[in-house]
C-alpha cells in the first residue's frame, strides 16, 4: 500500500486521482461508473449511461454527421471523462450517507452522470449552423448555454426526457455566463444535482495531475481564442497577457471565486468524497492542494521550467493542440497588428 506522498508521485498523467481509471479512456471509465452504480443501484438498468457514454465517444470523435469532433484541447475528453467519474464517486457517498428518502435514486442519479459527460458539448461546432467558426474555443463565453440546448435535445434520446426541462439550468451550475443564485429549481433535489455537477467540475480539474501545464499551454490558448484573455472588444485591456500570466493569477481566482462556490455556492457538497473513500484521505483534495502549493513555489522562485509535464490531449485530431495554438498565435498577431495601427491614427490625428 503506497503512502499519501507516494501516491501523489506515482500517479500517471493519463489517470485518476487514484491512478486506477484511465480517463483518457471512455471504456475505462464507463467501466469504472458501471461498477459503482451497480453497488449503489444494484436492481437499476445501466443502459442510458451506457448509449451515452458510447454516443459521447461517437460525436466527440467526429463521426457524428452534425457535428466536428471536440477541439478544444484544455475542455477535451479527458476532462469530461474524469468529471463523470469525480460525479459518480460524490454520488456513490452522497447516497451512502443520507436516509433512503433524501437520496438522488437511481433516475437522477443517471440523469446526472449524462449531463456531466456532456456538460461542455457547447464547444463541438456544429457542421452546419457553426460553419464561421475555426475553432470550439470560440463559444467559450456561451458554451454552457449550448451545452444545455445540446442536452435538452439528448435526454430524450436515451429515455431521460422528464429531465429536459430542468437539464439547461443545471448544466449553468458548471459555468459563470448566469450567476449561482439566479439559477432557479423547484426540486431541492434538481439543485442539488447541479451543486455536485459544479463541484465534481471544478475539483476534477483542479486536481489534474497536469493542471498547471495545461492551464499555461491549453487553457490560455482557448481564452484568447473565445475572447476571455481580453476584458471587453470595445476596451482593449488585457485580462491574461500570457500561459504564464493566467497561472499567476490562478491563485488569487482559487481564493476571490473558486474557493466560494465550492463551499457556498455548492455548499460544500465536496464532502462527499470523504464517506466514498472512507478512512482513506481525499485523494482530490491531496491533489488540489498539491497542485497550489506547487503553483507557489513556481511563483515565488520564478521556476517555469519546473512546469514540464506533458499531459496526453484527448481529442481526435492528432494535431488538435498544435492547430489550436497556432489560431490563437494568429488571434494575438492580429489584435496587435490592430492596435499598433489604431495607434498610427490617432498620432496622426493628434494637434501639433
Amino acid at each position: 500500500m503506497l503512502t499519501s506522498d507516494e501516491a501523489l508521485q506515482e500517479r500517471r498523467n493519463d489517470y485518476d486521482v487514484t491512478n486506477r481509471v484511465n480517463v483518457s479512456s471512455p471504456r475505462s471509465v464507463r467501466q469504472a461508473v458501471l461498477e459503482l452504480f451497480s453497488s449503489i443501484y444494484p436492481a437499476s438498468s445501466f443502459d442510458s449511461i451506457w448509449l451515452a457514454f458510447h454516443d459521447f465517444e461517437r460525436v466527440y470523435n467526429g463521426f457524428d454527421p452534425d457535428y466536428h469532433g471536440i477541439d478544444t484541447s484544455y475542455h477535451d475528453m479527458q476532462h469530461s471523462l474524469d468529471v463523470t467519474l469525480a460525479l459518480a464517486r460524490l454520488i456513490g457517498g452522497f447516497e451512502a450517507s443520507v436516509p433512503v428518502r433524501d437520496r438522488l435514486g437511481p433516475e437522477r442519479s443517471t440523469f446526472a452522470l449524462v449531463a456531466a459527460l456532456f456538460h461542455d458539448s457547447g464547444y463541438l461546432r456544429h457542421r452546419v449552423h457553426d460553419s464561421s467558426a475555426a475553432n470550439g474555443a470560440e463559444f467559450t463565453r456561451t458554451h454552457v448555454t449550448r451545452s444545455g440546448l445540446f442536452l435538452e435535445r439528448y435526454l430524450p434520446r436515451v429515455g431521460l426526457e422528464q429531465f429536459t426541462p430542468v437539464v439547461s439550468r443545471v448544466v449553468h451550475f458548471t459555468g459563470y455566463e448566469i450567476s449561482l443564485d439566479r439559477i432557479e429549481l423547484e426540486d431541492p433535489k434538481d439543485s442539488f444535482v447541479g451543486h455536485l455537477l459544479g463541484t465534481a467540475d471544478l475539483v476534477a480539474q483542479l486536481a489534474d495531475r497536469c493542471y498547471l501545464e495545461k492551464c499555461r499551454d491549453r487553457l490560455y490558448p482557448e481564452f484568447v481564442l473565445g475572447g476571455v484573455a481580453f476584458e471587453s472588444a470595445e476596451s482593449g485591456d488585457v485580462r491574461y497577457r500570457s500561459g504564464k500570466d493566467l497561472l499567476a493569477q490562478t491563485l488569487n481566482f482559487y481564493r476571490s471565486s473558486v474557493h466560494l462556490r465550492l463551499e457556498r455556492g455548492f455548499n460544500s457538497a465536496y464532502r462527499y468524497f470523504e464517506p466514498f473513500f472512507g478512512d482513506a484521505q481525499n485523494p482530490y483534495v491531496l491533489f488540489i492542494r498539491k497542485n497550489l502549493t506547487f503553483l507557489v513555489s513556481v511563483l515565488e522562485h520564478d521556476e517555469w521550467h519546473k512546469l514540464r509535464r506533458r499531459p496526453p490531449c484527448v481529442v481526435p485530431d492528432p494535431y488538435g493542440e498544435a492547430r489550436l495554438m497556432a489560431l490563437a498565435l494568429q488571434r494575438l498577431r492580429q489584435r496587435t497588428e490592430a492596435e499598433r495601427a489604431e495607434r498610427r491614427v490617432r498620432q496622426h490625428l493628434a494637434p501639433a
